[in-house]
């Protein structure tokens, strides 16, 4: 087209003109008047502003809000399923507005506003697809509730979830269009000094670099000193009904080198927790020892290395390595120790076992996750070799059998300390990994490697030669015909586990383990969409250990079978494992 000087120009798409175009009034098609003009002022057009949306935005929106419905890893409640809604809804309305400028680009024309007509047929087929897959979305989320024994279900949130969908959605819109007119703003004031299309860039440029700086410089680093404050304060405390250990087996106990009152929230609960001989011995019909436990929380100590190196202290003042079987644990983000991997690892060697663990942070692993990843690599690098370095003085037939293990961001960092699947058979008698993140070096390692033909959601890895997966240890453990000697490494992982697949990769790609035969908890009809499955599994991650054990992010009577498949030991019987199972379970 010409521009004003007579020479020739290309049109830049601009994917705001339509939006702009909603904004202004549909019965002249010009822009609205300047305030005290029109009688209405800027209260009116604030009005029009956020109620008017363009057709093609809308088309969008419709589509991946119909899309959200279709089923993810776990159940989604009104609130959720309102949130996800609103979520794709959005992305859908910026698709929509974006393809349209594409094509008005190629065709060469201004945007015009949409005919009534259009706008009627569309609030027809809106009213038809929405209802159609609210009902599909309720009658999927059934099915997933009834394959997790799931009875839970709030009808009155279900109703609410289009209002939290519209709520989200108009948000997560102007905030857009804030992102846009703040583009255009600072456009305008480069043109001053620039040429056009190079204020275009150079502002969508600055705009993306203002945009990434508030949300992970401002607000995710606020947000982190926010929550890094508030359980910083529950770690000070004790849970209702946990005293201070009176055993000289247990960190802060008497004799211990890690007073009680540094332990933290979690680390008094790991040490004043546990089966005791008694316990032990009533489960198993065998004389039982009682269990040694250390552990080191943050205020124990200022570092990392150090924190590392008194929990072995007070493991070796304890006569942790004079025992059969030593076990080190690496934590999630806030400290904790999920009681049934440690219970289970007791219970199966009578007791005659010791355990060693550290705190690395306050907060909860999905924050953690963000903020403290270096944290979680550093204590799991940190306490295993602090461990190792004692244990490799020994004289070789005096050293206890050395196991690691770890759940969800605990398996991240207890995995840095070794560098593949050679150094965890040389090192370790064992390793037990649950719930590993898909962002996990070594388990992304095994799993991208695995043999041809093996799936991603149960892989095998060179024969299953010393690292295995399963999501049952009792059915068994894959490749069965396969001998699995010396030392052995598993991965507890379910199918419905949104930490073990959740990755960035959802948003564009599609991953194998969706394609594949679904798990026994999956539905067959969760399919893979663009965006769409992401924000769903995204979604999930944070209700992952609110499902019934088995399930989801929640491993508990899971870790007898797997433990039992590591360690095995002599004259365990089918029953005496019923038992054990029970116990871990609390029942």
């Amino acid at each position: 087209m010409a521009d004003g000087s007579g020479s020739v120009g290309v049109r830049v798409p601009d994917p705001g003109a339509d939006d702009r175009q909603g904004e202004r009034r549909e019965d002249s098609g010009h822009p609205d008047p300047p305030p005290g003009t029109d009688g209405s002022g800027a209260l009116a057009r604030g009005r029009r502003y956020l109620g008017r949306f363009t057709l093609p935005g809308s088309w969008g929106a419709l589509i991946l809000a119909c899309l959200s419905f279709t089923p993810s890893l776990l159940p989604r409640g009104g609130f959720l399923q309102g949130l996800v809604w609103g979520i794709t809804a959005s992305i859908g309305y910026g698709l929509g507005v974006w393809a349209a400028a594409i094509w008005r680009a190629f065709a060469d024309r201004p945007p015009r506003p949409a005919r009534r007509r259009s706008w009627q047929l569309f609030a027809v087929v809106a009213v038809v697809l929405l209802v159609g897959s609210f009902a599909a979305g309720q009658y999927w989320q059934h099915q997933i509730r009834a394959l997790m024994g799931v009875t839970e279900y709030n009808v009155a949130l279900a109703v609410a979830s289009p209002l939290i969908a519209a709520i989200v959605f108009c948000l997560l819109v102007a905030m857009g269009r804030g992102i846009r007119n703040l583009y255009h703003w600072v456009g305008a004031l480069l043109r001053r000094w620039i040429g056009a299309r190079a204020a275009a860039v150079v502002g969508w440029a600055l705009v993306a670099l203002l945009v990434w700086w508030v949300v992970s410089g401002v607000l995710l680093s606020g947000l982190s000193s926010l929550a890094n404050e508030a359980f910083s304060v529950k770690n000070g405390t004790t849970e209702e009904g946990v005293e201070e250990t009176t055993s000289g087996l247990r960190s802060g106990g008497p004799g211990s080198v890690v007073p009680w009152d540094t332990l933290g929230y979690q680390g008094r609960n790991f040490v004043a927790g546990g089966p005791t001989p008694s316990e032990i011995t009533e489960v198993v019909g065998r004389p039982a020892e009682e269990p040694i436990r250390t552990y080191a929380g943050l205020e124990s100590a200022d570092s990392s290395e150090a924190r590392a190196v008194l929990a072995v202290d007070d493991l070796e003042r304890a006569g942790g390595f004079q025992r059969k079987n030593l076990l080190v644990m690496t934590t999630t983000g806030s400290g904790w120790v999920d009681p049934a991997a440690v219970d289970a690892f007791e219970y199966l060697t009578d007791g005659d076992a010791a355990t060693v663990t550290m705190q690395y942070s306050y907060l909860p692993s999905w924050i953690s996750y963000l903020v403290d990843q270096s944290k979680a690599r550093e204590a799991g690098r940190d306490l295993f070799d602090a461990v190792y370095d004692r244990w490799s003085k020994l004289p070789q037939d005096e050293r206890p059998n050395l196991y690691v293990a770890g759940e969800s961001l605990g398996s991240f960092g207890g995995e840095t300390a070794f560098s593949g699947e050679y150094d965890l058979r040389n090192r370790t008698s064992g390793t037990l990994f649950a719930g590993p993140p898909n962002f996990n070096t070594l388990f992304t390692e095994f799993r991208e490697g695995r043999d041809a033909g093996s799936l991603e959601s149960e892989p095998t890895y060179k024969d299953g030669r010393t690292v295995r997966f399963t999501s049952d240890a009792a059915a068994g453990i894959p490749p069965a015909q396969q001998s699995w000697d010396g030392s052995r490494v598993l991965y507890l992982m379910h199918p419905s586990d949104p930490i073990v697949w959740w990755s960035p990769d959802l948003i564009f790609s599609e991953p194998d383990w969706i394609s594949e035969p679904p798990g026994h908890d999956v539905l067959e009809d969760m399919v893979w969409m663009p965006f769409v499955t992401f924000w769903q599994v995204t979604a999930d991650l944070p209700f992952s250990t609110g499902v019934p054990g088995g399930h989801g992010h929640h491993y508990t009577t899971e870790y007898v079978d797997g433990w039992n498949a590591v360690l095995q030991p002599d004259g365990m019987t089918d029953a005496d494992l019923d038992r054990i199972k029970s116990a871990v379970a609390g029942e």
